[in-house]
C-alpha cells in the first residue's frame, strides 16, 4: 500500500491558510457565492449525437502562428543543484503495455515528497532566472528587503509568479520575451514586522506596485541552456496596480464602470489578482484577473437589495478588507466608490513589443475570476476563447469573435486585430451526461466505462444584445455570473486553467477541487463532477461538434479523474492505474511538442509538495501520469512552459505556511539559511543537451 505525507495545511486540498487569506480572501470558508438552483441534467437530451459519432466526426482543427511575435516551441535551457527519486512502482520514464512512456515524457520520475527545493529528474538541471524584486527597468535598484520602496518595486520584479507567456524577441537570436502575472501579495512574508491590522502607506504602495505584470527579456546560454533575465532590454516593463487601461467593447462608459475619477468609465488604475492567460495569434498576450473581490471593503454597509446581491454574487462582503487599502486609497472602499469593484474581474490585453501602449480591458468577454483566456481560430480565422470561473459551483465559458483575424504587421492589420475580442457572443456550458442514475458521488465509474456526455453552449449576449431574460446586455457583461445562472448553467468543481490542444483541437480543463460538493443545500456530484466532498479534482475533455470550434454543441469526457491511483475513485484515461503517478489538485496546463498535456497542481491533498506533471493525450499510453518535478515546502506550481529543450515554471508562494513571517521563515527557498523567501521563474533543462523526455 503506497504511504502519503502528512497533509500541510488544514484547509480544502492541501492549502494553508494562509495561503487561502492571501490569495483569495478565505473563499473557500465564506457562503458560496453561486446559491442558484440550477439542476444537472442527467439524461441525453433528444438528437444529441452520441460519443461515438462525435468523435468520428470531428476534425483536427489547429491554431494558427502568431505574426508579430510567435510562440516558441523550442529552445535551451539552464542550471542549478539537482535532486532525484524514483517514481511509483519505480517507473522511472517507463510505461506499461509496450516499455517505453510517450515520447516527450520519457524521463526518470519524480516521487512525491516534502523536500525544500525544486526536485527535477536525474540527469536535469535547474536554474532560477529571475526572483521577486529583482531589478527589470532602466533605474531600479537591486532587491534590498530592509529598505524597499513602492517606487523600486514598480522597477522591480513583482511578486508571487503566476501565467507565464514566452515569445520570440524579433531580429534577438537565443532571446525570448517573458510576460509573467503577479497573482497576489502575502504582506506577511514580505515585511519585516508586519502588523495586519496597521499596514502603512508605503506598504499598500508596495503592494499595489507588486501586483500585476512583469514583460521582460531572458538570454539563453547556448552551451548549457541556462536561461538568465536580460535587465534593462528596452521591451522591459512593469505594469501595476496603479498601471493605466483602456475600457473596451460593449461595455465600455457603461453607467456600472463610471466613478468619481472616472465618470466616463472607459479608464480604470491597475489590474489585480493576475492568474491564468493565453497568447493570441496576433502577438498580443491575454491575463485575467481573478480573486479581485478580496481588495474591497465594507461590502456589509450597501443597503440597497439589488446591489447587495451583485456584490455578494461576487464574494465580496465584510467590512475591512485584510490588506486594508480602502485606508489609503478611497476606491477600495465599496461604500464610498460602489462602481469600482465592477472594473475588476476582466481579461485584459497587451501588447508585449510596445512597451508605451495602453492595456486593455476587455468587457466582450464578461466579468468573473478569470482563470484562463486561452485562444485558438475558426476555420475562416475567427479567435474562438475559452475561461474558467475558478469558484467552487461557477461555470466553464466561450467567446466567438464577430471578425476574422487579419494576416500581416502594418499598423492597419494591427489596429483592426486589436478588436477581435470586442466583437462577438460570450456562452456558458451546459452538460448533459449519458449515465442517468449511475452517479452517486462516489466516483464510481458507470457501466459504460467512462464519465462522457454531451452539452452545449448557451449565449449570453453579443455585442448590444442580450439573450438573458430580465437583463439588458450591459448587464450581462458586468455581472456575467448572475447571466449564467439564469440560463441554467453546470455548476462546476471549480473550472480554471483550459488549453486547446493545438495538435487536435480537443479542449481540456483543469477542475481543481469542491469540497463543498455535495454538502446539505450544495449541488449533488453529476457525470461531470462525479465525487462528493471532491477533494483531488479532474481534468475534462472536450470535443466541438464537428471539430468546429465556433458550435453550439459540444461532446465531453473526464481525461483524468485524480487521486491516489488506489483509490477506487479515480481514473487515468483508461491507462493502468499502477503504472501512474499519484496527482491532486489540477490548476495550470500546457502542451507540448508532441502532443502530451502538462498539468501543475495546487494544494496537493495527497500530502506531497506540489507538482508538474506530463501525461499522453493519444495513443497506447494515453493517460499515463507522470511526475516531473515538485516544488519547495508551502509552494505552488504554475504557469508551467514546455519547450523541446527547456521546461519552465512559476514557483509561487514558497514558504507559505501557516505561522510563517520574515522573521519565522518556513522555506529556505531559493537563497538558503538567513535570506529572505521569494517566488521566482524557474527553468529546467536536461545535463546532457538533448531535448526533455526523448
Amino acid at each position: 500500500m503506497r504511504k502519503f505525507l502528512p497533509l500541510i495545511g488544514s484547509h480544502p486540498g492541501g492549502r494553508s491558510a494562509m495561503t487561502c487569506r492571501y490569495r483569495c480572501g478565505d473563499a473557500c470558508f465564506h457562503e458560496t457565492p453561486n446559491v442558484s438552483d440550477n439542476e444537472y441534467v442527467g439524461d441525453v437530451i433528444a438528437g444529441a449525437l452520441s460519443r461515438r459519432s462525435m468523435v468520428r466526426a470531428a476534425a483536427v482543427v489547429t491554431v494558427a502562428a502568431a505574426t508579430g511575435g510567435a510562440v516558441l516551441t523550442g529552445a535551451g535551457a539552464p542550471q542549478a543543484g539537482a535532486a532525484t527519486a524514483a517514481g511509483p512502482g519505480d517507473l522511472r520514464g517507463r510505461g506499461g503495455k509496450s516499455g517505453k512512456a510517450a515520447r516527450g515524457l520519457r524521463f526518470p520520475v519524480v516521487a512525491p515528497n516534502t523536500v525544500d527545493d525544486v526536485t527535477v529528474p536525474e540527469g536535469y538541471a535547474h536554474n532560477v532566472v529571475i526572483r521577486w524584486g529583482d531589478p527589470i527597468l532602466r533605474g531600479a535598484p537591486a532587491f534590498r528587503p530592509d529598505q524597499q520602496s513602492a517606487k523600486a518595486q514598480a522597477g522591480q520584479f513583482g511578486y508571487n509568479n503566476d501565467y507565464m507567456a514566452v515569445l520570440e524577441v524579433p531580429g534577438e537570436r537565443h532571446r525570448q520575451l517573458l510576460v509573467i502575472n503577479h497573482e497576489y501579495t502575502d504582506e506577511q512574508l514580505m515585511f519585516a514586522g508586519y502588523d495586519p491590522e496597521k499596514p502603512t502607506r508605503e506598504q499598500a504602495e508596495i503592494g499595489w506596485a507588486a501586483h500585476g505584470l512583469s514583460i521582460l527579456v531572458a538570454q539563453e546560454e547556448r552551451r548549457t541552456g541556462r536561461l538568465t533575465a536580460v535587465t534593462r532590454h528596452h521591451l522591459n516593463r512593469r505594469i501595476t496596480g496603479t498601471t493605466p487601461f483602456e475600457v473596451t467593447g460593449p461595455a465600455a462608459g457603461s453607467e456600472l464602470l463610471k466613478t468619481s475619477a472616472d465618470p466616463e468609465g472607459t479608464r480604470i488604475l491597475g489590474t489585480l489578482n493576475n492568474c491564468g492567460g493565453g497568447i493570441t495569434p496576433w502577438g498580443t498576450v491575454l491575463s485575467g484577473e481573478e480573486n479581485f473581490h478580496q481588495y474591497f471593503a465594507n461590502g456589509d454597509s450597501v443597503t440597497d437589495p439589488v446591489a447587495a446581491a451583485r456584490l455578494k454574487r461576487y464574494g465580496v462582503a465584510g467590512a475591512a478588507s485584510e490588506r486594508k487599502w480602502e485606508r489609503f486609497d478611497k476606491r477600495f472602499d465599496v461604500a464610498r466608490e460602489p462602481n469600482e469593484v465592477n472594473r475588476f474581474g476582466w481579461v485584459v490585453e497587451i501588447d508585449p513589443f510596445d512597451p508605451e501602449s495602453t492595456p486593455r480591458k476587455l468587457t466582450a468577454l464578461g466579468r468573473f475570476k478569470h482563470e484562463a483566456a486561452e485562444p485558438r481560430l475558426t476555420d475562416d480565422g475567427r479567435p474562438v476563447l475559452y475561461m474558467g470561473d475558478d469558484e467552487k459551483f461557477d461555470y466553464f465559458y466561450k467567446f466567438v469573435s464577430a471578425k476574422r483575424m487579419k494576416r500581416g504587421s502594418t499598423p492597419h492589420v494591427r489596429e483592426h486585430n486589436r478588436t477581435l475580442l470586442d466583437e462577438g457572443t460570450l456562452y456558458v456550458a451546459k452538460f448533459t451526461g449519458d449515465s442517468a442514475g449511475e452517479i452517486d458521488g462516489s466516483g464510481k465509474l458507470p457501466e459504460d466505462g467512462e464519465f462522457d456526455g454531451s452539452g452545449k453552449w448557451i449565449p449570453l449576449a453579443s455585442g448590444r444584445r442580450s439573450y438573458v431574460p430580465g437583463m439588458t446586455a450591459e448587464e450581462v457583461y458586468v455581472f456575467t455570473r448572475m447571466a449564467a445562472d439564469k440560463v441554467g448553467a453546470t455548476k462546476m468543481d471549480r473550472p480554471e486553467d483550459v488549453e486547446p490542444s493545438p495538435r487536435t483541437g480537443r479542449v481540456y480543463a483543469a477542475l481543481t477541487n469542491n469540497s463543498d460538493r455535495g454538502k446539505d443545500g450544495k449541488a449533488a456530484a453529476d457525470e461531470a463532477n462525479p465525487r462528493n466532498a471532491n477533494k483531488h479534482g479532474q481534468i475534462l475533455e472536450l470535443s466541438e461538434h464537428c471539430g468546429d470550434p465556433s458550435s453550439e454543441r459540444f461532446h465531453w469526457n473526464l481525461f483524468l479523474v485524480c487521486g491516489d491511483p488506489e483509490d477506487p475513485a479515480t481514473y487515468f484515461g483508461g491507462f493502468p492505474k499502477d503504472q501512474v503517478s499519484p496527482i491532486s489538485c489540477p490548476d495550470n496546463i500546457t502542451f507540448d511538442a508532441y502532443g502530451n498535456l502538462w498539468i501543475s497542481t495546487d494544494g496537493n491533498a495527497l500530502g506531497s509538495h506540489d507538482g508538474l506533471f506530463g501525461v499522453a493525450t493519444a495513443g497506447e499510453r494515453r493517460g499515463q501520469v507522470l511526475q516531473f518535478l515538485t516544488v519547495p515546502k508551502g509552494a505552488e506550481t504554475c504557469g508551467p512552459i514546455v519547450q523541446d529543450r527547456r521546461v519552465m515554471i512559476a514557483v509561487q508562494h514558497p514558504g507559505e505556511v501557516d505561522g510563517a513571517s520574515v522573521e519565522k521563515p518556513a522555506s529556505q527557498w531559493p537563497d538558503g539559511a538567513g535570506a529572505l523567501v521569494r517566488p521566482s521563474v524557474v527553468s529546467v533543462w536536461r545535463e546532457n543537451g538533448r531535448d526533455i523526455g526523448v
